[in-house]
């Protein structure tokens, strides 16, 4: 059984936290929460003006406290951070990690799928083909602060970088594949690079292979991540759930993507699946600064990024009409934005979108009260 709960009956009230970013995090976070709007009335929206643009002004991404001022909302929903004069290290470290593990959000959940009306990067594939869920260990692994560097300035100066792999981050987050597997077709395939990291990646497989023996029902295979970057390209259709340490899932999750139609349109979440702290969910795509606030962004990852935190709620039925509405919006291909080979803006399709999940959540009460 899934780890969500069972769908209710009325529309409840939520409390989510915003935080749009930079760039065109802004923009499409705008018509990410509209779309929400639209499909389940009634939630209550906070919005956290943190970013590098922030930084600039005050030297931090975000305040000392923020975990605490975030804590008490039910979900949130983060658009891209970066911008130009701002590393990416600072970025990533000043907001987006410090969340994930002051919540303990230690899935980093991607579905990528082909979807209607867009085209693979891959020729002759179809939708029955590019339909894959990567489970990405978001807490530890080579993401780990543990290092620095030595004798800095000197000609024998050399850093070190840790990764750490405990016991506990591997069973949890392989298990919780194992778990989405039987969901799912019943396949799933580990990342590892055990020729090559002589420690680590020989616990990981050692740790799904004990777990792999708690599920029978599920077909499982182990490959090499650079073999198995090959097999999403050359045979995604093998495919079903792919788990991986935090540098390899982050990897195979941007390939994926960009094989089934690029970043534009994938989401992501930052789940606790014991709901004991909120979850956070975003689009996969960057910031790109050089484009923000021209209206030409495309808010589909940002929107289906809000589909999944409605699924994690309970919301299915708001979640699957959003879902559903994308891909009615995308089929009939009337509105599009530039990158999809339209000239539609970005509140344009994200209007369409929103009254289009409108129509069917409305549908669906009706249906429901029947």
């Amino acid at each position: 059984m899934s780890e969500l709960s069972e769908q209710t009956d009325s529309p409840a009230t939520y409390r989510i936290a915003t935080i749009p970013g930079d760039g065109i995090g802004v923009d499409v976070t705008v018509e990410a929460v509209a779309v929400l709007d639209a499909v389940l009335p009634g939630i209550e929206w906070t919005e956290f003006d943190w970013s590098c643009e922030n930084y600039l002004r005050t030297g931090a991404m975000m305040p000392a406290d923020a975990p605490e001022l975030l804590a008490g909302f039910d979900a949130i929903l983060l658009g891209a951070v970066g911008f130009p004069g701002v590393p990416d290290h600072v970025s990533l470290w000043g907001l987006l990690i410090p969340l994930r593990r002051a919540f303990s959000q230690y899935v980093n959940l991607r579905p990528v799928r082909l979807l209607p009306g867009t085209e693979s990067a891959l020729r002759d594939r179809t939708a029955e083909d590019l339909d894959i869920l990567i489970v990405r260990e978001n807490s530890e692994g080579e993401y780990s602060s543990i290092g620095g560097t030595h004798n800095p300035g000197r000609p024998d100066e050399f850093v070190l970088q840790e990764s750490v792999f405990t016991r506990v981050g591997c069973e949890r987050i392989i298990r919780y594949a194992f778990e989405r597997a039987t969901e799912r077709d019943g396949r799933l395939c580990s990342a590892t690079k055990s020729n090559g990291l002589i420690h680590s990646m020989p616990y990981w497989d050692s740790v799904f292979e004990r777990i792999a023996a708690e599920y029978p029902q599920v077909t499982t295979r182990q490959l090499h991540v650079d073999a198995l970057a090959a097999e999403i390209v050359l045979h995604p259709d093998r495919l079903d759930v792919i788990v991986g340490s935090n540098l390899f899932g982050d990897i195979l999750s941007d390939l994926a993507a960009a094989v089934t139609g690029g970043l534009g349109l994938a989401p992501s979440g930052n789940i606790n699946p014991d709901r004991s702290t909120p979850s956070m969910f975003e689009s996969v795509h960057g910031s790109a600064p050089d484009i923000a606030g021209q209206g030409i962004a495309n808010p589909v990852a940002q929107i289906l990024a809000g589909a999944m935190l409605l699924d994690h709620l309970g919301e299915h039925t708001a979640a699957a009409a959003v879902d559903r509405a994308v891909c009615d919006v995308l089929r009939e291909g009337r509105v599009r934005t530039p990158d999809l080979g339209g000239a539609a803006t970005t509140s344009d399709l994200g209007s369409a979108i929103a009254h289009r999940a409108a129509e069917l959540a409305a549908s669906e009460r009706v249906a429901m009260r029947a």
